[in-house]
């Protein structure tokens, strides 16, 4: 089975949970609360169904022997720039679930006072990390320089 197309699907995910958090963020600024609850569930669960598509693909791309990372190809500059995001988006990633867990852990306990204090912190990073994310996938494949 071939599973070569899940970078594209992950970094549409990605856009798509980018989307629902600024659409939540501002629902949110507008009163609605239920309207936000829902979206930003949703944005939660498109994250889930992400991770669900990345372990995939790399557990795939080890069993096919292709190795479990996609080199990028650039020199210099670009190439520094690119590790650099690299190394910032997959560090705070490992805290988006801990984040949007405990929000939502918060939100239904109602303690929106903590919600919010949090949420200040986790919507950026959040935000951060699914914006890298595409960035990532359009610096790896369609914008990858052929190898020297």
């Amino acid at each position: 089975m071939d599973l070569s197309f899940l970078p594209l699907v992950n970094a549409i995910l990605n856009g798509i949970s980018a989307v629902l958090l600024v659409i939540g963020w501002c629902l949110i600024k507008q009163g609605k609360r239920d309207a936000h609850r829902k979206t930003m569930v949703t944005a939660f669960v498109v994250s889930a169904i992400f991770l669900v598509c990345y372990v995939t693909h790399k557990i795939w791309k080890g069993y096919v022997g292709d190795g479990l990372h996609t080199s990028y190809n650039g020199t210099g500059l670009i190439k520094a720039a690119y590790l650099l995001m690299l190394m910032s988006h997959v560090i705070l990633a490992m805290t988006v679930p801990v984040f949007a867990l405990l929000l939502i852990h918060l939100g239904r306990k109602q303690r929106f006072e903590t919600h919010k204090r949090i949420g200040r912190i986790a919507l950026p990073v959040w935000l951060y990390v699914s914006i890298t994310g595409v960035l990532v996938y359009l610096m790896l494949y369609p914008f990858n320089p052929p190898m020297l």
